[in-house]
């Protein structure tokens, strides 16, 4: 279901049906419903069986109740605004969500003794783990308790470092905040886990909110007296960010907090990575000093070319985890040895409250370019509204930034993809870019500024079908390995693989960077053979089981979309499906098109998809 269909979904319900709705987005139990609207119990779940109807959520083999998961999965995604505050008057209004991802570094202890004093203190506590997340409807079952938690307790081993469903569920938790005062609260207990370790949208998530540290077994007590200290005073203390401005305990004290540190756009060294090195974790951006970043041909020298040019606009697409911030990052260190100003800028970074209004987040958006160009803030004097909001950014940048500056800026903007989900914001602030870009045509001023815009992809799956991407400057879609690359990559792994090997690999994962990049990891490390990788890989136990549950849950949202996957797993030749369907699927990484037809994009996807949406039963 996109944003239109679930508008006009909401607008078909009636006055009484969505008297309920509200309040069992307000949490409110089934029996409290009755009795306030003066209906019976088994009439409140006959109101609930026809919302969740009218919103496409029917199965003849399920009741109307089993859906209610995700109905607030959906609410949470499009109207998060209605999730009514509880009161505080509850004695168990204090609810938590304990997420973790059991690993051999997560002592399963301290997850017990959490709990047991939490408990005793008053906390509602549930717990989300990896168990959870591969049952049955079990991610809509975490979104549903999100919704309601009051504090997310986020445990963090190396494994849920890099786990796609932990990261969504911090991505849900900050969009939530904005429209529930703050809460759910995001405390990070980091479980002999680096912030370095986090993946890229974990870093970006969580930068600036404190955390504590667990590395063994006798730091139990402290952790958990710590935690329940950062409870008992957040309630008055936590900005509506979600950041912790509670005193540390001692544990808390000794940490220098790592994710105030890195600027992740790192600076090359003087000397080149070496052709073999240390397996390293995938999280993310590939770092610049990285033996493991493999170019693809022409694309890097047509970028490097582009962003040398005055006015240049660069717009890189790819679905997840394809490497565009990567190569973003190698792009603006070309820019500053071509003696440009550079400015990374991740919409990660900002709250989702920023996105409600043009012009606070036009304000956002300058404020943060001016702070990384080491300028003072000059709002109050040069942004002048009387004209527009985007006319006073035009005239900021125009009159105040760019003036101030003896150079070219190369301004890198990553993770738009966020922008997009407020289509009448994207739909000003892209124009405004696209002004920008014209006017570098015709004036000197704008020639100075030069753009690199990166977005997934899988921000078209929810988008209308009438809207129109962002389609100016130099497009750049990144491919997948092809062999000659997976080849050189195993080569920096320490690996001789033979070309038989790497099309066994590349016959079950394609050429995807990420997932290439995973295998080579754990099998240079001697945790895993490549034929026990292949024999394991399309199942939740596997090495990609996380990386497949996510895309499962995107297609459980979109039943079309489930739908046509299901045809395309089933079939062994090229399938023709409704041009958007491919175009979607496409978009998510999950199919390749041949013509107007579409296959499964590897044998990872067809043989997983296959069994998950039902075709072997």
């Amino acid at each position: 279901m996109n944003q239109s269909e679930f508008n006009k979904a909401f607008t078909n319900l009636t006055p009484r049906q969505q008297e309920v709705l509200m309040k069992v987005l307000a949490g409110e139990k089934d029996v409290d419903i009755s009795v306030t609207l003066h209906i019976t119990k088994e009439t409140v779940r006959k109101h609930i069986e026809n919302i969740c109807e009218t919103f496409g959520l029917k199965d003849r083999q399920d009741s109307g109740l089993s859906h209610r998961p995700n109905l607030i999965a959906l609410f949470a995604k499009y109207r998060p605004e209605l999730f009514s505050s509880k009161s505080d008057n509850s004695g168990m209004n204090n609810q938590v969500l304990l997420s973790y991802y059991r690993s051999s570094e997560l002592d399963l202890s301290l997850i017990s003794q959490l709990d047991i004093a939490l408990t005793s203190h008053g906390f509602k506590v549930f717990q989300a783990g990896s168990n959870l997340r591969m049952a049955k409807n079990g991610p809509q079952k975490i979104y549903a308790e999100l919704n309601q938690a009051d504090y997310l307790l986020l445990l963090l081993s190396p494994l849920s470092a890099s786990s796609e469903m932990v990261t969504e569920e911090v991505r849900t938790a900050k969009i939530l905040q904005a429209s529930r005062g703050g809460k759910p609260v995001i405390i990070p207990l980091r479980i002999n886990c680096a912030f370095s370790l986090l993946n890229h949208d974990l870093r970006g998530y969580l930068q600036g909110i404190s955390d504590c540290e667990w590395l063994k077994a006798d730091d139990t007590e402290i952790v958990v007296q710590n935690i329940l200290e950062i409870l008992n005073l957040s309630s008055d203390r936590v900005e509506k960010s979600g950041v912790i401005s509670s005193k540390k305990s001692s544990i808390s004290q000794s940490l220098q907090l790592e994710n105030n540190a890195p600027n992740v756009y790192a600076v090359i060294p003087n000397y080149p990575p070496q052709p073999i090195a240390e397996p390293e974790l995938p999280r993310g951006q590939v770092e610049l000093v990285s033996a493991f970043y493999i170019d693809r041909e022409r694309i890097e020298d047509r970028c490097y070319e582009a962003i040398a040019k005055p006015g240049a606009l660069i717009r890189i697409k790819a679905p997840r985890q394809m490497g565009k911030t990567s190569l973003m990052a190698r792009i603006l260190y070309r820019a500053k040895l071509q003696g440009c100003a550079v400015v990374p800028l991740s919409f990660q970074l900002a709250e989702s409250k920023i996105f409600t209004d043009l012009e606070q987040f036009l304000r956002w958006f300058c404020a943060n370019v001016a702070l990384q160009l080491d300028l003072p803030d000059r709002l109050s004097e040069y942004w002048n509204g009387i004209f527009g909001t985007k006319v006073a950014c035009k005239s900021y940048f125009e009159r105040y930034l760019l003036a101030n500056i003896t150079t070219p800026l190369a301004l890198g903007l990553d993770e738009v993809d966020v922008v997009f989900r407020y289509p009448e914001l994207a739909a000003d602030f892209f124009g405004l870019l696209r002004a920008w870009h014209e006017e570098a045509k015709n004036r000197d001023i704008w020639k100075k500024l030069r753009l690199v815009v990166v977005h997934s992809t899988e921000v078209y799956v929810p988008m209308d079908v009438n809207q129109s991407p962002f389609n100016v400057g130099l497009p750049i879609e990144l491919p997948e390995f092809q062999p000659e690359q997976v080849k050189e990559l195993a080569l920096r792994h320490g690996l001789a693989w033979s070309p038989q090997e790497v099309n066994d690999l590349m016959a079950m994962v394609g050429g995807h960077p990420y997932l290439v990049r995973l295998a080579f990891y754990h099998i240079a490390r001697q945790e895993i053979t490549l034929s026990e990788l292949l024999a394991t890989a399309p199942t939740d136990g596997g090495l990609y089981g996380d990386h497949l549950r996510r895309h499962l849950w995107n297609l459980e949202q979109h039943p079309d979309l489930a739908a046509a996957v299901k045809k395309v797993a089933d079939s062994d030749s090229p399938v023709q499906l409704e041009s958007m369907q491919g175009f979607k699927l496409h978009s998510m990484g999950i199919v390749e098109l041949q013509g107007n037809k579409v296959i499964p994009r590897c044998n990872l996807y067809r043989n997983y998809l296959r069994v998950r949406l039902g075709i072997d039963r």
